[in-house]
Order: C-alpha cells, then sequence, then structure tokens
C-alpha cells in the first residue's frame, strides 16, 4: 500500500512540474546556419532575432522583429506555438505578447524596420530617455502598426548579414568583367588580323 502511494505522489509530482514548464521553449541561434525564413538572411545571435516555435515543435527564426510580423500576417496562427523576442538590453528570449516595444525609423535594425523589443516598459523608457527617440508600443499595438522599411537606411547599414541581392550583384559584375574580356579578345584578334593584311 505504501509502495502503491509512493507511486502515486511521485507521478502527481511529476505532472505538476511538467504543468510549470514551457512546453515550446526558445531554441538557441545557430549563426554557422540560421536564415531569416522570411528574407533568407544569415541570422545573427543578437538584440534582433526572434523566433517562433510551431505547434509541431519546429523553431522558425527571423533576423529582424518586421520578418516575424510579415510571416504571422500570412500563416494561419493556429499553427503558432509560442513567438519569441530578444530583450534588446539582456539578449534573453521574452513572449512577444508579453514584451514592451520602441519604433522609430531611424533606429537601425537587419531589416531597417525600426523596432526593437524590451522585457520591462522601464527599460523600453530608459532607451527612449537616453537617445531622444522612440514610441512606445506593445504586442497590441503592434497589431496596428504599417511596418514601413527604410530604405535609406537599408543600404547604409550592416549587421553582418549576406544580403541575397549581393551574390546576384557579384554575378552581374562578374558577367560583366567576363563580357569585358570577350570584347578585348576580340579587338585583339581584329588587330592582329589587320596588322597581316597590311603586311
Amino acid at each position: 500500500m505504501k509502495k502503491i502511494l509512493g507511486v502515486v505522489l511521485l507521478t502527481f509530482m511529476l505532472f505538476t512540474a511538467a504543468c510549470g514548464k514551457d512546453d515550446y521553449p526558445p531554441v538557441a541561434i545557430n549563426e554557422e546556419i540560421d536564415r531569416c525564413e522570411v528574407c533568407n538572411m544569415a541570422i545573427k545571435d543578437d538584440a534582433y532575432a526572434t523566433q517562433i516555435i510551431t505547434k509541431e515543435g519546429r523553431s522558425l527564426k527571423f533576423d529582424d522583429l518586421g520578418c516575424l510580423v510579415e510571416w504571422r500576417n500570412e500563416h494561419s496562427a493556429d499553427s503558432i506555438a509560442a513567438t519569441y523576442v530578444r530583450d534588446h538590453n539582456s539578449l534573453e528570449w521574452i513572449k512577444y505578447d508579453k514584451a514592451y516595444y520602441v519604433y522609430d525609423a531611424s533606429i537601425q535594425t537587419p531589416m531597417a524596420y525600426g523596432v526593437i523589443s524590451f522585457e520591462t516598459e522601464a527599460a523600453a523608457n530608459s532607451y527612449m530617455n537616453e537617445h531622444g527617440v522612440g514610441m512606445l508600443m506593445d504586442a497590441e499595438a503592434l497589431a496596428a502598426h504599417s511596418w514601413e522599411v527604410n530604405k535609406e537606411m537599408m543600404g547604409s547599414h550592416d549587421h553582418g548579414h549576406s544580403h541575397g541581392h549581393d551574390h546576384s550583384d557579384a554575378h552581374d559584375d562578374a558577367d560583366a568583367h567576363d563580357e569585358e574580356e570577350a570584347h578585348g579578345e576580340a579587338d585583339a584578334h581584329n588587330e592582329a588580323a589587320v596588322h597581316d593584311d597590311a603586311a
């Protein structure tokens, strides 16, 4: 009887502990392989990284909060188990709907959406006071936010990400270089032919 009672008590304790545990915890960023689900940029393990954990347990990672919101707007909320952002100061993961946000077009973020996150309202206010810019928002306010990209900023800063269009630009440059070489070789060949005719 005591043995049975002990098993029941142990089972109850384990069940109680499980109830207090987050079933969908955030996953660490791996800078070597993680890429944004929306823009395909490499994700830095920094204050701008965000992620969604699906109900299947898959971690979807984003390099900018704006990319995460774009993904959420295009997919069913039923598939989402948890959404996380980073505290701008400590880099700790915090729940999306519990965080406080600061927006200003001048704030540099990887995709230039200009929104950063904080665990507490006091920390968000402190940032705005220190930098003299920003508008305080919560998750509900973010839903009505316009999420405009600061296009001027997109070309003026780099957070160590590999932009997809950089590869195509490099490819275009290489094609142009090859074309110039081909023209050069053709011109040299024509000059040699003229020289032979003259001789």
